[in-house]
């Protein structure tokens, strides 16, 4: 609709233009015509050489008549014999000449009215040349209506079938998408070719539908393995406060109250770390500016060693984030480490010599090492590549996991790289 009300605003001003331009241009053919054979009239009647009848076979002019100053027709050519003046109109002295255009018995006429001298008495002829039939009979605004009507509904049509050959694709992949639910997302939206926007809007589609498969997918993984990991606490827990309630009289009541306090704090630790896994990179938490000699620092001189690491501090590299997540980060990779390291655990801060911008922490132990296979699963939520060690040493599976998260989540990565011995964690950061 839009189209056809803008193509008949413009055809509709062009088909004006055109008609004004072409009538014109035919009423000044017209009357260079009439205003030949006044002239030529004109002459002859100062020379005195005019012919009555006049004669018409000068420039298609079909009536000539010679006026006198009273009115009277003095000579005329055959078929404006017997006619009154053509025109009422007579030129002033000044000028002699004036064109008017008149109508007579259906039919129109350019005149051309010229003095024979400037005496006040003197003769006026008049030229008459018969304007085209189409300027007269309406066919000329008809032609034109028609064609601005043809050519408007031609414009909608065209853009009715243009608009749905592009909107067609866009409507099947509404369609899909409708049919998407939450319980099947594996269906896609159909991506039509070509590298136009619609080709990007589907492949965009398709794109964001595997990552959202991606992620209910790790959801509902992360959903069964903490009923899992929460269902262990708990049914140490019940059991004991079962015996305790069921025989207290036969039940070592404070070993019962030990193992339920440890089966409490494993359940407390769990809760804690999947609380901080949904809070990390919302934006809630507060961002200060955190030097990592420092932070590497203080966390080191928190804790027992049995040996003391090895560290290789680089002052001043200073990194936007928070500090309470970024220690928390650095104390999952070092109890990582004291896990796993036989002797020796080396901590080095230093800017990255690859990028500029971008400093580097990395955590190194001498233990026995991740192999290549399995150093993107150790991120996991809740994995454990050591199926013998128990839950009470091992934890919970998630402190690598919310290491990495929190590392991506202030613009960095965390990797494991090759180390001739042992586990080597590779932190990044954007430096301030």
């Amino acid at each position: 609709m839009i189209s056809a009300v803008v193509a008949l605003l413009v055809l509709s001003a062009l088909a004006g233009a055109s008609e004004m331009l072409l009538r014109n241009m035919l009423t000044q053919r017209a009357l260079e015509d009439a205003q030949y054979v006044a002239r030529q009239a004109s002459a002859a009647v100062r020379e005195g050489k005019l012919d009555n009848p006049i004669r018409e076979d000068a420039g298609g002019a079909a009536l000539v008549q010679l006026v006198s100053s009273d009115g009277l027709v003095l000579a005329a050519s055959p078929k404006a014999a017997g006619r009154p003046p053509l025109v009422n109109v007579r030129p002033r002295p000044e000028s002699r000449v004036r064109d008017v255009t008149v109508c007579l018995d259906g039919q129109c006429y350019a005149v051309w009215a010229i003095r024979v001298t400037t005496a006040p008495d003197s003769p006026t002829v008049y030229g008459a040349s018969r304007l085209p039939w189409v300027m007269t009979s309406g066919l000329l605004e008809l032609l034109l209506a028609g064609a601005v009507v043809a050519l408007a509904a031609l414009a909608a049509g065209t853009t009715w079938q243009v608009v749905g050959r592009t909107l067609r694709p866009v409507e099947e992949i509404r369609l899909q998408l409708a049919e998407i639910s939450g319980s099947d997302l594996t269906r896609r939206v159909p991506e039509p070719p070509g590298a136009d926007e619609i080709a990007h809007l589907a492949r965009t589609a398709n794109e964001t539908l595997d990552r959202l498969e991606k992620s209910v997918t790790r959801q509902r993984q992360f959903a069964s393995d903490a009923a899992h990991e929460l269902r262990t606490p708990i049914t140490g827990l019940r059991v004991n406060l079962e015996d305790l309630a069921m025989y207290p009289n036969d039940t070592d009541i404070p070993a019962a109250t030990q193992a339920a306090l440890r089966a409490t704090d494993r359940l407390e630790s769990i809760v804690a770390d999947l609380l901080l896994l949904a809070r990390i990179g919302t934006g809630a938490a507060v961002q200060e500016d955190v030097d990592l000699a420092e932070l590497v620092r203080a966390e080191v001189a928190t804790r027992s060693w049995i040996a003391a690491p090895r560290t290789h501090l680089t002052p001043g590299l200073t990194v936007t984030g928070v500090r309470v997540q970024l220690a928390r980060l650095l104390g999952n990779l070092l109890d990582n480490a004291e896990r796993h390291a036989k002797q020796t655990i080396e901590i080095e801060v230093r800017r990255a010599v690859d990028e500029p911008g971008v400093a580097v922490v990395v955590v190194t132990d001498d233990g026995p090492g991740i192999p290549k296979a399995d150093r993107e699963r150790v991120f996991d939520r809740f994995t454990r590549l050591d199926p013998a060690r128990s839950r009470g040493s091992g934890g919970a599976g998630l402190g690598l996991a919310i290491a990495r998260d929190i590392a991506l989540a202030h613009g960095g990565s965390l990797r494991i790289e090759d180390s001739p011995r042992g586990a080597r964690f590779v932190l990044r950061l954007p430096l301030l």
